[in-house]
């Protein structure tokens, strides 16, 4: 009889280090899985932060050439005043679709960074 409580303890302490080697297995995954999730939500913004510097910076030259041009047209006082309320509402305009980009932005990212921690849970 011996032999077999002996058996019993033996399949039990065995199964321990099992169940044990599948957690940190199981632990293991979700890190990894978590530190690729964060490494690609990092190069995305990265790419969309110097997509968005060089589409501003475009629009910015634009908006300079549109008032050198319009400088360089106008003849009188009443022009120039006609030119910088024009210009104005351009940037004002520019102005108000950077930040609702900027705003869209941040919901996507708020967005983003919740799904990387809702793919896997830690528990």
């Amino acid at each position: 009889m011996p032999e077999h409580s002996e058996a019993v303890a033996v399949t039990a302490v065995e199964k321990a280090p099992t169940e044990t080697q599948t957690q940190v297995a199981t632990a293991n995954e979700r890190a990894a899985t978590f530190v690729v999730g964060a490494q690609k939500l990092m190069l995305e913004e990265l790419i969309f932060a110097g997509t968005s510097f060089v589409e501003r910076a475009r629009t910015e030259m634009h908006l300079c050439s549109e008032f050198v041009s319009k400088v360089a047209g106008a003849h009188s006082i009443k022009d120039i005043g006609g030119m910088y309320e024009e210009c104005s509402k351009h940037q004002l305009d520019f102005i108000r679709r950077d930040c609702d980009r900027m705003f869209r932005h941040g919901e996507r990212l708020i967005e983003a960074t919740s799904n990387l921690f809702k793919s896997r849970p830690l528990n």
